[in-house]
């Protein structure tokens, strides 16, 4: 199997290897034997066609008119059986090949005698006969179907010698022609071997290529790049499964027009073909389930010198991927001066917090004077709390996955966020939950992400008049992975907003840090979750975590 994929290490084979395998499929004897076979369909008709349209004098038959008509119709019917037989393949192709050679010299001799002899000319078809079934034959078997045919011609002029129908045998002629069907026996059988030889190493390198065809077929659908092929009508020649994927369609089929795959770059390909000064590397966004992805084209023409109207090889590149890991550079050199800036300046933040405590509590300061030490202490517990977050997002805590059932979870949680925020009953509700619904995460985490969800939530809802937050939960129809939904009913968020609110230090909002939807996504990555942010139709926002299956994880 191995072989067969990954092609033979040598083409180096020997010639008795190559008659080897000839030999074991012997497809060469069989194409021969059936065109030999046309070939005697055809003079048996021609023969018998000519005999009865023929006037007087006979150019053949014209010694025994009968004879000659009843062997060529015997020999048409002899032809036929062999072309059932041949194309059922009922006997050894060997076998075949002798009984028709020794037919064909009886019957052709035959026919001669009763032509005249040699002067006929039909003794040349023994020259076709016995030569091409010397090409098929074993190595013995041409000088002694030669042999035969000359003791049969010679035969027959001694016959027609004998019985007073030749006055003339002329032997020099029928000498000249058994030579002939000598020579031609011995010169066809090396010309099989060659012929032979040569087709095994035709099938050989036919199994090569199919054995090189399916190994680049391999390379290329499990390639990390997304590569299509296209023709010079727009259609799709070539692609992988990572281009598929990367596209969100199910296959890409050859054949297909690229406009129903994907329409943005199939419009761009058609402005590019005739604009010279269109850029090579177009970026476009793809709408995929649940999120937008950023894709950046790289277009190689395959034509002569960078032809633009031929075929186009087109690389598919996930641009979101480079922002980030250049994101995540960013963030990493960020990340570390904030810790160390924060670090240093905690203890002051501290200390100035400690101290307007202390001022408050003296029995000397003045109630306007009071109040700045309010204002000193409400800041300081803000810094402190931006603080906590500079910290936490520099420290990535590892977690501690947990197997247990949403549904039960969900419900404590519930329970837990409405008292401590003081909701009233309905204003923070769960969804049912058909059947059990088991997912893998730091329970911690989680909590920690669904209760800056549903705190953000919380907030914006109020601003509409009334809070309703929802919790649903279930399987995506896609993948099967579970997930949980916090769903509100506030103002929603507009498209450049929802593309930035996973930013770090990103906020609308007077009072915010902008970490809270940071470290919610940076808590779920740890677990290999996803949060999505959707909009809700109607109005207002949904936030989905999406976890891993916590079968496959197990395995893993």
């Amino acid at each position: 199997m191995k072989a067969d994929l990954f092609g033979r290490q040598t083409l180096r084979v020997s010639r008795d290897t190559l008659l080897q395998r000839a030999a074991e499929e012997p497809d060469l004897a069989w194409r021969v034997l059936a065109t030999l076979n046309a070939f005697r369909i055809l003079i048996s008709v021609a023969l018998l066609v000519l005999f009865q349209t023929g006037g007087e004098p006979r150019v053949f038959g014209e010694l025994s008119p009968a004879v000659f008509q009843v062997t060529t119709g015997t020999y048409l019917i002899f032809a036929i059986i062999s072309a059932f037989s041949l194309h059922q393949r009922w006997v050894a192709a060997s076998v075949q090949a002798i009984t028709q050679s020794l037919v064909d010299i009886a019957a052709i001799v035959i026919l001669m005698h009763t032509s005249g002899g040699i002067a006929s000319g039909l003794g040349g078809l023994l020259v076709v006969f016995v030569g091409a079934g010397s090409l098929v034959l074993p190595m013995r078997f041409p000088t002694v179907l030669a042999a035969i045919a000359t003791f049969a011609i010679l035969g027959e002029r001694a016959f027609s010698q004998l019985g007073g129908a030749a006055t003339d045998p002329n032997y020099p002629a029928a000498g000249i022609l058994s030579a002939i069907i000598f020579a031609m026996a011995l010169a066809a059988r090396p010309l099989g071997k060659h012929i032979q030889a040569s087709e095994a190493l035709a099938r050989q390198r036919g199994v090569d290529l199919r054995n090189l065809s399916e190994l680049n077929g391999y390379i290329v659908q499990h390639l990390r790049e997304s590569i299509i092929v296209i023709d010079a009508e727009n259609r799709i020649r070539l692609s992988n499964a990572s281009a598929a994927q990367l596209l969100g369609a199910s296959q890409l089929e050859s054949g297909v027009p690229l406009v129903r795959a994907f329409e943005p770059l199939a419009n761009y390909i058609l402005d590019w073909r005739s604009d010279a000064g269109l850029s090579a590397h177009p970026e476009f966004t793809v709408a995929k389930a649940g999120h937008s992805l950023r894709l950046t084209a790289h277009l190689a023409p395959l034509g002569k010198d960078g032809d633009r109207d031929g075929p186009v090889l087109v690389f598919l590149e996930d641009a979101s991927l480079m922002n980030a890991r250049v994101q995540q550079s960013k963030l990493a050199s960020l990340g570390r001066l904030s810790a160390s800036i924060a670090h240093e300046i905690r203890n002051p933040v501290g200390a100035m917090s400690h101290a307007a405590q202390l001022l408050a509590e003296s029995a000397a300061i003045k109630d306007e004077d009071k109040r700045l030490t309010e204002i000193i202490q409400s800041h300081s517990d803000r810094v402190s709390h931006i603080i906590d977050n500079v910290l936490q997002l520099s420290r990535r805590e590892t977690n501690r996955p947990e197997r247990f059932d949403l549904k039960i979870w969900l419900d404590d949680f519930a329970q837990e966020f409405s008292r401590t925020l003081e909701l009233q009953e309905g204003e923070l509700s769960v969804a049912e939950i058909s059947g059990q619904l088991e997912v893998r995460m730091d329970t911690g985490h989680l909590r920690q992400v669904l209760w800056n969800l549903c705190d953000n939530a919380v907030k914006y809802a109020s601003e509409t008049g009334g809070i309703l937050v929802e919790l649903q939960a279930g399987r995506m129809q896609s993948q099967g992975r579970p997930y949980v939904e916090v769903l509100d009913h506030g103002l929603g968020v507009d498209a450049a907003t929802a593309d930035k609110m996973f930013e770090p230090f990103y906020t609308e909002r007077s009072g915010g840090t902008g970490l809270g939807l940071y470290i919610s996504r940076e808590l779920c990555e740890l677990n290999r979750a996803t949060l999505l942010y959707l909009d809700r139709p109607g109005g207002g926002s949904i936030f989905r975590i999406v976890f891993a299956d916590p079968d496959r994880w197990d395995k893993e």
